[in-house]
């Protein structure tokens, strides 16, 4: 599903990846592991083409992303849910209404929004909470919203960007299995972490970076040497 041929990301004289080659098979969930500044999170707006490479090639489904054109990019993007640790919720608006918002731009009906709304939070255990604000919500509770709001159009794909830096560890383990159940029910999914300990657990394909490098591509989800 995603493929990176030899790509590097500079930044001025600031070099963020180099000559990254790397694969994810549709169905696959994987990790991007590695320190703070190692690269994670330009791989991840790399492939929603926030960012084009330096040089090499980015393959998406057999697509170039360096060729897509710039009308194209919405609708690439629906292919993509994204789950981010600063949430981006409007406070304004309810939790129905945050995640139904991608809905509501393409021109789907209020009514048809209201139930795939529903839909989605039943899906992510927060159904009774569709008319809540975000200020209403803990932690866990406004990330299972962002989740919710990632699968509200059956996306191929869910990018998720350290999704669970600012939880408890216990928290953070059950946003991981609701992800994990997302990707059995046949979504694929790269997830950015410096959790080494989330990482382990899962034994899924680990793809750790290093200043920029990828210096191990596990498919077990266990490190050599180790």
């Amino acid at each position: 599903m995603i493929t990176f041929k030899n790509v590097t990301k500079r930044f001025g004289l600031i070099t963020a990846l180099t000559e990254v080659s790397l694969g994810v098979e549709k169905g696959d969930f994987a990790f991007i592991t590695g320190p703070s500044g190692s690269g994670k999170t330009t791989i991840i707006r790399l492939i929603l083409r926030d960012l084009t490479p330096t040089s090499g090639e980015i393959i998406f489904a057999d697509r170039n992303l360096a060729k897509l054109d710039k009308s194209q990019l919405p609708f690439y993007r629906r292919q993509i849910g994204c789950v981010f640790q600063d949430l981006k919720l409007l406070g304004d608006r309810t939790i129905g209404e945050n995640i139904a918002l991608t809905l509501a731009i393409s021109g789907v009906s209020q009514e048809r929004q209201r139930i795939r709304a529903k839909e989605a939070l039943s899906y992510v255990g927060l159904d009774t909470r569709i008319d809540s604000f975000p200020s209403q919500l803990a932690g866990g509770e406004l990330q299972r919203a962002v989740i919710a709001r990632s699968i509200i159009h059956d996306p191929k794909l869910i990018l998720a960007d350290e999704p669970t830096g600012n939880l408890d560890p216990g928290t953070a383990w059950e946003i991981v299995q609701l992800l994990a159940k997302i990707n059995k029910d046949g979504t694929t999914v790269l997830m950015a972490t410096h959790n080494r300990e989330i990482v382990d657990k899962m034994k899924k394909h680990v793809i750790e970076l290093k200043k920029g490098k990828i210096v191990r591509d596990r498919e077990s989800g266990k490190y050599e040497n180790d």
